[in-house]
């Protein structure tokens, strides 16, 4: 006896809220002898519309954020504010102003007017300046995916990930040179920088995967050795004088001539004076004292002399840069018809090189 529970003439009761696909129905017996009727049923839904947003919400996760803020505009905002506090700092370098404190203290103006606020000559809040500015940029137009020169995003945030690498790598290195350069000093604004450098490292790789970081550590590594070569070399090569007097507190003085000049130093001073010879010095050095009085009272005033600490010296004082063009290893130091001359010198050598006709003159007197 054949047993029919469907009855295909009639409408599905749900076909109007499932589509049904009904493939050829197949009968077969049970154990009992019986036909049982199948219907094999597939049902044809939509497509998944959930896995198509995930996959748009993982492919944009490089521009993902905390709190609600895209990666990029965190970027953008930390770099402001850095590019913001280091043209302060720029203004106070360039202008040899005070820094201002809200809450008084610090030792910032000191580590301004140090030889360390310096890179190879160029003034180290203006470096820090351009790249703050360039992450801000970056972080601009990547938020706003409108990079320039047909740059794709993975390029941009290559080029900031490598920026900020080289920037938490300069910190870190001031870091070191104010734990032991600077011991006991304190600066709000260079904390303040270091740890806008290391925000602005982490912001740009915590979007990074684990592979992705895995291929990076090595070119960021490259990067932040790099930095702290040419950091070091710049500070190597930096004039330091003296050693003995790194821990005081120099002020500055003026020292008096007491020997009386001759019509033969008066007259070779006149001359160096003509042929723009000019001695390096420095307040406290006794040879450059001891060279002034070969010439005397009337004739050390007609020389030109250079000093190279015109404001004292304390820690962590910076030589004048008139001082620094000429390469200054000690005092005093003759220019004289573009030869450098290091050292205490005799009158004889003086006229020997600045072309002074000694034994004519002698002859005339």
């Amino acid at each position: 006896m054949t047993s029919s529970f469907l009855n295909l003439s009639s409408p599905l009761p749900f076909a109007r809220t499932h589509r049904l696909s009904l493939p050829p129905i197949t009968q077969i017996k049970n154990g009992w002898g019986r036909r049982v009727l199948i219907l094999r049923v597939k049902c044809l839904t939509e497509p998944n519309r959930d896995v198509e947003s995930e996959a748009e919400t993982t492919s944009s996760s490089s521009a993902s954020g905390f709190a609600g803020i895209s990666t990029y505009s965190w970027s953008a905002g930390l770099g402001g504010i850095g590019f913001l506090e280091t043209s302060y700092l720029t203004y106070l370098k360039l202008t040899n102003s005070d820094a201002f404190y809200p809450s008084g203290g610090g030792s910032c103006g000191d580590i301004l007017n140090s030889d360390y606020a310096s890179v190879f000559g160029v003034p180290l809040p203006l470096i820090g300046m351009f790249a703050y500015g360039l992450v801000t940029i970056l972080g601009i137009q990547l938020a706003g995916k409108n990079l320039p020169l047909e740059m794709d995003e993975n390029n941009g945030r290559l080029i900031l990930l490598g920026s900020t690498t080289s920037m938490a790598a300069a910190s870190a290195y001031f870091l070191y040179i104010l734990s032991t350069k600077f011991a006991g000093a304190s600066c709000s604004y260079c904390l303040m920088s270091a740890l806008l450098s290391f925000s602005l490292l982490f912001t740009t790789i915590k979007d990074y995967g684990m592979q992705e970081i895995q291929k990076m550590v090595g070119l960021q590594l490259c990067l932040g050795g790099l930095v702290v070569a040419i950091l070091s070399t710049s500070y190597n090569t930096s004039q330091y004088f003296p050693i003995s007097y790194a821990e005081i507190d120099l002020p500055f003085f003026t020292t008096e001539i007491t020997t009386e000049s001759s019509p033969l130093t008066l007259a070779l001073a006149r001359h160096l004076h003509s042929v723009g010879a000019k001695m390096y010095g420095a307040f406290w050095c006794s040879h450059c004292l001891e060279q002034k009085q070969m010439f005397g009272r009337e004739a050390a005033k007609l020389l030109d002399v250079v000093e190279c600490f015109p404001n004292g010296y304390r820690k962590w004082s910076i030589i004048a840069k008139a001082c620094a063009d000429v390469g200054i290893e000690g005092f005093p130091t003759w220019v004289i018809n573009g030869e450098v001359l290091r050292g205490e010198l005799e009158l004889s050598d003086l006229a020997r090189v600045s072309g002074f006709k000694l034994d004519d003159f002698v002859q005339s007197q």
